[in-house]
């Protein structure tokens, strides 16, 4: 299955109950919520406080990725704020295993993010352990900047490793996914979608979303 994980970096944060809301009624499958500590990556977001009060506002998938230096020592923040997924970068100093197993240990869905410049093999013996991968096909940090096409490639050896290896592991791509390009992504083997700026942006948020599930579908069709 397709699923859009419209990113709350590109919206209004004057109202940011109301475009959860938003983003849940018009059909999306999860919330993508950057947790950036401007250190890891060079911009500051929000904090597990924020979390748990937008998880008041809906019941939706919170697809948490925290962009920080130290993720294990947020992990349980984050869970018993209302994360349902929690995601971290492969390229932090720490123990991955012991990221995951808390995550999982915590009855979360756990994932890993990669950035443009890692190489695939870097998750290899990760993926049977994890949810989710998160292909970063931007530089993390800021929203706007195009897709990486060469994190395209990236996303086909992953999705090729997966199937091979008879794995239940999704790939999600963040960064430079429009309407216009969501299908290159697909095409790769991405099954979930990450979009910031086309969704709440757009003039129409909700058919925005609407949007992108008639191309999931007519490309499942296509199939």
């Amino acid at each position: 299955m397709y699923k859009l994980s419209p990113s709350l970096l590109a919206a209004d944060f004057t109202r940011l109950g109301g475009e959860v809301q938003t983003a849940a009624r018009a059909g999306a499958h999860y919330i993508h919520i950057d947790v950036m500590d401007g250190h890891f990556v060079p911009n500051i977001t929000i904090g597990a406080p924020v979390v748990k009060s937008l998880r008041k506002a809906s019941d939706i998938v919170f697809d948490v990725h925290l962009m920080i230096s130290e993720p294990l020592r947020y992990i349980r923040d984050f869970a018993e704020a209302g994360a349902d997924i929690i995601n971290f970068h492969v390229e932090i100093d720490a123990d991955i295993r012991e990221g995951l197993r808390l995550i999982r240990g915590l009855g979360k869905r756990a994932a890993l993010t990669i950035k443009p410049a890692t190489p695939a093999e870097a998750v290899y013996d990760y993926l049977p352990d994890i949810d989710m991968i998160l292909v970063m096909s931007v530089e993390p940090g800021k929203g706007g900047q195009a897709l990486i096409p060469e994190t395209l490639r990236k996303a086909e050896r992953l999705a090729k490793v997966i199937s091979d290896n008879r794995l239940d592991t999704d790939i999600e791509m963040d960064g430079g996914i429009y309407l216009e390009n969501v299908t290159e992504a697909l095409s790769a083997g991405v099954n979930v979608i990450v979009a910031g700026t086309s969704v709440f942006r757009a003039d129409d948020p909700v058919a925005a979303v609407k949007e992108f599930y008639k191309i999931f579908e007519d490309f499942e069709r296509g199939q």
